[in-house]
C-alpha cells in the first residue's frame, strides 16, 4: 500500500546506514553528544576524489528525501475521518461555546463571557483537529455496532472537543511563552489588542472549561470519574513536559549539553505523546466500556511509539517543509529548540560544525536560519530523516500486528496511515 524509499547508494551501504541509524537514533545515550557518533562527515574519512563522490552522492541523496514535501501539490495532511464525521465533528463546536458562556450562570458576567466567546472561537476549531478526531473516529472502531447511537456519537464528539480545547490550552500558553507571533498563519492569541499578559488567566479559561463541559454531558455517565481523572493526569504530564522542554535553556542561549536523545524523548513523551495518542484512544476506550488494563498498557505502547513518531516528523517539516503548507518556517531554529534535528546534528557534528551550532542555533535572523539548514544539508539529516520515517513506520504496523488483548488493529493502522508522509 506504501511505497518504499529507495536510496542512491549501494545496497550494502544503505543496509549499514540503517543498522547504524537503530543504533544510533532509535537508542539513547548517557555521552555528550559530541561523541555519542562517528563523526561521518570528516574529511578524512573520505579523501580525493572518493570525498568529492561522497559529497555528490549526499547531495543527491538529500534532494531526494525533500523533493515529495517540496513538490507543490496539495498537502497530505493528517485526515483521520471522513468528510461527513467532519461536518458532524463541527456542528457540535457552537454548542460547547453556549454551554460555557450563555449557561445563565454568570449573567453579571457580560465581558467575560464575551472574551471567552472569542478565545475559544479564535484557539480551538482551527487547526487540523487530529486529536478530537482521532476520539470519534476510534470510538467507532472500538463500540458495539449495536451502540453507536447518535446520543453516544455525540459524546464522543463532545470529549473530542474537550481534547481540542486542552491542545488550545497548551499550544495558548506556548506561543506566549516562546515569544511567538503567528501560528496556523495568523497572529498568535497574545499578540492580539487587549490581550498581552491576560493571556496567562486566558489558559486557564480553556483548562477549567473543558472540566465544565465534562461534567455537564457526563456527570451521569459511568465513564464520568475515569475521564475527568485522565485529563487531570494528562494535563499534568504535559505541562511538565512543557517545562522539561523550556528548562533547555541557559543564560538566554540554548544549553547544547542539554541537547541529548535521552532528553530529547522525555520532552516527546510528555509534551506531546500522552495528549495527543494516549488520551484521545483512552478516551474512547472509556466511552466503549472498555477498561481492561492490559488492554490499555498494549494500546499505550504502540501510542507513545507513534508520539515519538510523530514529534520527529513535525521537527523535520518545521524546517524543510513548505512554510505555505505548514503554516510556519524554522521556528524551532529561531527559537533555539531540542529537537530531533537539533540533538541529531549535534550528535554528527565535528568541532568546527559545533562552533556553527553555538553561534547561530536559537538566532531569530534569517541567515542565522540559512546557515543552520544548510549544516543539516552538511550532515546528511534529510536523507537520514528519509530512511528513519520509513523504518519506523514498518516497525510500528509489525507492533500493531503483534497486540493481542482484543483491540482491533485496524484502529492504529488508520491512524499510521494519516502519520505516514503527511506534508503538514
Amino acid at each position: 500500500m506504501f511505497s518504499t524509499i529507495k536510496l542512491c547508494v549501494p545496497r550494502t551501504n544503505r543496509e549499514l546506514l540503517v543498522n547504524q541509524l537503530r543504533r544510533q537514533i532509535s537508542k539513547t545515550t548517557a555521552a555528550t553528544n559530541s561523541d555519542a557518533i562517528t563523526r561521518e562527515q570528516k574529511n578524512e574519512l573520505h579523501p580525493g576524489t572518493n570525498n568529492n563522490k561522497w559529497i555528490r552522492v549526499n547531495r543527491h541523496n538529500n534532494n531526494r528525501a525533500l523533493s515529495t514535501i517540496q513538490t507543490k501539490v496539495k498537502a497530505k495532511s493528517l485526515n483521520i475521518a471522513s468528510k461527513d464525521d467532519v461536518r458532524e465533528f463541527m456542528a457540535v463546536f457552537p454548542d460547547l461555546v453556549r454551554d460555557l458562556t450563555d449557561a445563565g450562570r454568570q449573567t453579571d458576567l457580560p465581558e467575560v463571557n464575551k472574551r471567552f466567546s472569542k478565545l475559544l472561537h479564535y484557539t480551538v476549531p482551527n487547526g487540523k483537529k487530529f486529536r478530537g478526531l482521532s476520539v470519534l473516529t476510534s470510538y467507532k472502531l472500538l463500540e458495539k455496532p449495536e451502540n453507536l447511537t447518535p446520543e453516544n456519537l455525540r459524546r464522543a464528539i463532545i470529549l473530542g472537543w474537550c481534547t481540542e480545547m486542552l491542545q488550545a490550552t497548551f499550544t495558548v500558553a506556548d506561543d506566549f511563552m516562546d515569544g511567538g507571533d503567528y501560528r496556523r498563519g495568523i497572529p498568535c492569541w497574545h499578540r492580539l489588542d487587549g490581550v498581552g499578559t491576560e493571556v496567562v488567566n486566558d489558559t486557564l479559561l480553556l483548562m477549567n472549561g473543558i472540566y465544565s463541559i465534562i461534567k455537564k454531558h457526563f456527570s451521569n455517565h459511568s465513564c464520568y470519574v475515569p475521564t475527568m481523572e485522565l485529563f487531570h493526569e494528562i494535563s499534568l504530564k504535559t505541562i511538565m513536559g512543557q517545562a522539561l522542554d523550556a528548562a533547555s535553556w541557559k543564560d538566554g542561549r540554548p544549553n547544547f549539553e542539554l541537547f541529548t536523545m535521552n532528553r530529547y524523548n522525555a520532552i516527546v513523551k510528555y509534551k506531546t505523546s500522552y495528549y495527543t495518542f494516549a488520551l484521545p484512544m483512552a478516551l474512547s476506550m472509556y466511552l466503549a466500556n472498555l477498561y481492561d488494563p492490559e488492554m490499555h498498557r498494549q494500546a499505550k505502547t504502540i501510542l507513545m511509539e507513534m508520539g515519538s513518531f510523530f514529534q520527529i516528523q513535525d521537527d523535520f517539516l518545521d524546517c524543510f517543509g513548505d512554510p505555505e503548507k505548514i503554516g510556519k518556517d524554522c521556528n524551532d531554529i529561531r527559537e533555539g529548540k531540542c529537537t530531533w534535528l537539533s540533538v541529531v546534528a549535534l550528535q554528527r557534528a565535528n568541532p568546527q560544525q559545533r562552533k556553527i551550532m553555538e553561534e547561530y542555533y536559537g538566532r531569530p535572523d534569517t541567515e542565522a536560519v540559512k546557515i543552520i539548514k544548510k549544516l543539516y544539508e552538511e550532515l546528511s539529516l534529510p536523507n537520514t530523516y528519509a530512511i528513519y520515517e520509513e523504518e519506523s513506520f514498518n516497525i510500528i504496523r509489525t507492533h500493531i500486528q503483534q497486540i493481542s488483548k482484543g483491540l482491533p488493529h485496524q484502529v492504529f493502522f488508520k491512524m499510521m496511515e494519516a502519520l505516514y508522509k503527511r506534508e503538514c
